[in-house]
């Protein structure tokens, strides 16, 4: 499947025989706002004066507040579900492993994901498999903002009816 077929697939659930090393998914793009900002603060009590202190972030480097880099995870993530691939399939999320902060998310970036199979292991019942997941948060000038993989179990179509 193309890069531009997965963005238009759309709530196409599939399931571990669907999946190849070397597919790409790719989803639209999601405009950061304030309110992601202080929503995240509020949700995880990090209130470090880079995120919420103007004044304070003004003096730094970047010239102005920071997104959490954390909310990077979840905002892949959320992305991802929009994908609608995993819808019904996934049985469970296995890990986050060499997650990089490559540049900040700044309040007004537009960041879209790409997803990359990377590879893909069938289980030993045959009823699930491993699909090897490389992620990346991409803002709108082409850079990669933040990286990783992800693993996910997956059903099978033997799977699913059992």
């Amino acid at each position: 499947m193309s890069t531009a077929q997965a963005a238009t697939a759309g709530h196409r659930t599939m399931y571990f025989e669907d999946f190849s090393p070397g597919q790409v998914f790719q989803t639209g793009g999601r405009t950061i706002t304030e309110t992601d900002l202080t929503m995240f603060s509020m949700l995880t009590g990090d209130w470090n004066a880079i995120h919420s202190d103007a004044d304070y972030a003004r003096t730094t480097r970047y010239g102005e507040r920071l997104v959490h880099g954390s909310f990077g995870i979840g905002l892949a993530i959320g992305l991802m579900h929009g994908l609608g691939i995993f819808e019904g399939s996934a049985v469970a999320m296995l890990g986050i492993s060499e997650w990089r902060f490559e540049r900040p998310i700044l309040i007004g970036t537009t960041l879209h994901l790409r997803l990359e199979v990377i590879d893909a292991e069938r289980g030993r019942t045959g009823r699930t498999g491993r699909i090897g997941r490389h992620f990346k948060l991409i803002d709108g000038p082409g850079e990669v903002v933040q990286q990783g993989r992800s693993d996910v179990l997956v059903l099978t179509r033997a799977g699913l009816i059992e």
